[in-house]
């Protein structure tokens, strides 16, 4: 038995001639705003009429790499209102000079130098990050 496979699922229906719905009431709703303004401003109302019949269009028609201008406006507004997240990769710090300071005796007669006693300590001071976390 065949059926029919939905074709063109992402492409919305023309329902008032060649606009969508949403189209639809875009360009009514700015249609409906520029009169408005010219019947109760005159002259003023022509000059104001003209941003919004743009924008109206803009929201209507005007596509930017596939996204609609209602979802890049939308996007524009969540950047600026919501907080940022800076990230960066902090640099090792440079190694500090160290006074040199004298080693006891005992720590010579078991062979520990200045540089082995110093890349001991580092190693016990630095947590392994690959190591798997113990429960505490």
């Amino acid at each position: 038995m065949e059926y029919q496979v939905p074709q063109f699922i992402e492409v919305e229906d023309k329902i008032f001639g060649p606009l969508t719905w949403k189209q639809f009431i875009f360009v009514a709703g700015g249609a409906g705003i520029c009169v408005t303004l010219i019947l109760t401003l005159g002259t003023l109302g022509w000059i104001l009429s003209i941003p919004v019949a743009l924008f109206a269009l803009a929201l209507a028609f005007y596509k930017l790499n596939g996204k609609s201008f209602l979802e890049i406006m939308e996007a524009a507004f969540n950047y600026f209102v919501s907080g940022r997240l800076y990230l960066w990769k902090k640099d090792p710090a440079p190694e500090a000079k160290k006074p040199v300071v004298a080693l006891p005796e005992h720590r010579t007669k078991l062979g520990l130098s200045e540089s082995k006693l110093r890349d001991l300590a580092w190693s016990l001071d630095i947590k392994d990050v690959n190591a798997p976390q113990e429960a505490e």
